[in-house]
């Protein structure tokens, strides 16, 4: 049975950076997954002959799939091995995204989207255990700098991606583009890996703990989905939805707690600093994923920004955080205490979402850009010291479950944030509209627009547009005055984590 070192020792040096570098590629084309299909739903929609409302099935399916595989990445990895998993996982992603690049329907658009969504779930995790077995030592950091700059970027350069696509080319090529890519990302872990995987062992299955989790995980994420549209709980299927979450998210928690061999081990929390690593993290990640969600949203409505710019400005925070990667690779590797540099960063993060709260409607370009670009600069030194602090301090047996719930998290973090601010930033621009409408003295107004050569109803037109256009404004404003809080809260709550000890000395072979 080969060892996380004897699958680093038997790579050559060009052999360990081309694993490197796929199982990040391959990280990457998940996590774009999930939003680069956002900006194709009216194109789907139109083209399958339904409404957008029920063309947002093809994102509630995906995301209700992958939040219900991802924890299960650690019994399965156990089950039936680490790179055996991946191949199976990658295999599946790339056949379904060929079905789902070829639906003629919206049922089977919904049936390969939830059968892709259950593959990539387990392909986010289970390349980043692969990344941690073949990497030791202090060469870990590096590794682990590779999946976390894949999770940034993915979700920023979705939007952009996917509006190329659909603006030069049709909506199919969303999925069918991933097919060369989950060729190759094949071809290269089976020719690199398969020979090292650790057999897989017989291990009990949870049924019980599947089915609360499946229940618990399932009506949680469709609830997020659902839940703006419907007024949340003004709706009997929302609640219905909440009370079945909890309750089932009640009861699979004391049942894996007592079970012998449980679906998902949730018994990685004992360690502190995995918790509350995980804990600022989700924060930290919700929080910058609020931004990705409404910044190109308010550049194209309110703005006037065509789709590919408003995707370049929010893009910019991962591209800028690239160009610091090398360096907070090298200063974890050098021992400084993580805390300190993701206390720092997500202090510094929150002040470019301070920053960002003072955008107004006339802002130019390079007012809305550098706050972005800025923010860049310190992403790097928080994703990747927090996800030492949290993986750090598991046991090596424990490492695949810790990933699994690690991604769960992540991905749980981002439905709430997108549901939240969504439902915040709607709600505030209804109290800004009606506050600045009561502001106005409409008399004066339309004497003013009347003396400048305007008609009765280009006046109207002209006064509601710029209404809305500063409602919106003061409403994305207000986000970002609570994202920034978030920030500042997880820039305190992670000195709650121990203080992780150096990947060389404490870590050896898995």
């Amino acid at each position: 049975m080969a060892s996380a070192m004897d699958i680093g020792d038997r790579l050559t040096p060009a052999q360990l950076r081309l694993a490197a570098f796929i199982l990040s590629f391959s990280n990457f084309i998940v996590v774009l997954d999930m939003t680069v299909a956002n900006v194709s739903v009216p194109h789907i929609a139109g083209s399958l002959g339904v409404s957008t409302s029920q063309g947002s099935w093809v994102i509630t399916s995906y995301s209700v799939a992958e939040a219900v595989s991802v924890p299960l990445t650690g019994w399965l990895s156990q089950r039936f091995g680490a790179v055996r998993l991946y191949l199976v996982a990658m295999a599946g992603f790339g056949l379904f995204s060929l079905l789902c690049g070829s639906s003629q329907t919206l049922t089977m658009m919904v049936v390969s989207r939830i059968a892709q969504g259950l593959c990539g779930g387990l392909l986010m995790p289970i390349s980043q255990t692969l990344l941690l077995r073949i990497f030791t030592g202090v060469n870990r950091p590096k590794a682990m700098l590779l999946a976390a700059m894949t999770t940034m970027l993915g979700p920023a350069l979705g939007p952009n991606i996917g509006g190329l696509i659909n603006d030069y080319m049709n909506w199919h090529w969303v999925f069918l583009i991933n097919l060369p890519f989950v060729a190759i990302c094949l071809l290269t872990v089976f020719t690199l890996l398969f020979a090292h995987d650790r057999p897989g062992r017989q291990v009990p299955v949870d049924m019980v703990g599947l089915v609360l989790m499946l229940i618990w995980v399932g009506s949680l994420q469709y609830m997020l989905d659902i839940g703006r549209e419907h007024d949340w709980f003004s709706d009997p299927l929302v609640v219905f939805l909440t009370i079945s979450s909890v309750v089932g998210f009640c009861a699979f928690i004391i049942w894996e707690l007592t079970e012998e061999h449980p679906i998902v081990d949730i018994r990685v929390f004992r360690h502190g600093g995995f918790t509350f690593g995980v804990l600022a993290l989700s924060l930290c990640f919700g929080a910058y994923f609020a931004s990705i969600v409404v910044i190109p949203q308010w550049l194209q409505t309110a703005m006037g920004y065509p789709a590919v710019w408003a995707g370049f400005i929010t893009s910019c925070t991962a591209l800028a955080a690239l160009s610091t990667s090398w360096l907070a690779s090298r200063t974890v590797a050098k021992g400084i205490d993580p805390r300190l540099l993701v206390s720092l960063s997500v202090a510094w993060i929150g002040l470019m979402a301070l920053a960002r709260s003072t955008w107004t409607s006339d802002a130019d370009f390079w007012t809305l850009a550098y706050p972005q670009v800025v923010q860049g600069f310190g992403m790097s030194f928080f994703m990747l010291p927090l996800t030492t602090i949290s993986l750090n301090a598991v046991r090596p047996e424990e490492l695949a479950s810790a990933t699994g719930i690690q991604n769960f998290v992540r991905t749980i973090a981002m439905g709430v944030a997108t549901a939240l601010v969504l439902t915040i930033w709607g709600n505030t621009q209804q109290e800004a509209h009606s506050e600045i409408v009561g502001k106005l003295q409409p008399d004066a107004v339309m004497r003013t627009m009347a003396g400048a050569g305007m008609s009765y109803d280009q006046a109207i037109r002209t006064i509601a547009n710029l209404v809305e256009r500063e409602a919106v404004t003061m409403a994305l404003d207000y986000v970002f005055l609570i994202t920034a809080a978030v920030f500042f809260l997880c820039a305190a709550v992670i000195w709650l984590a121990p203080r992780p000890k150096s990947w060389a000395v404490t870590r050896r072979a898995d």
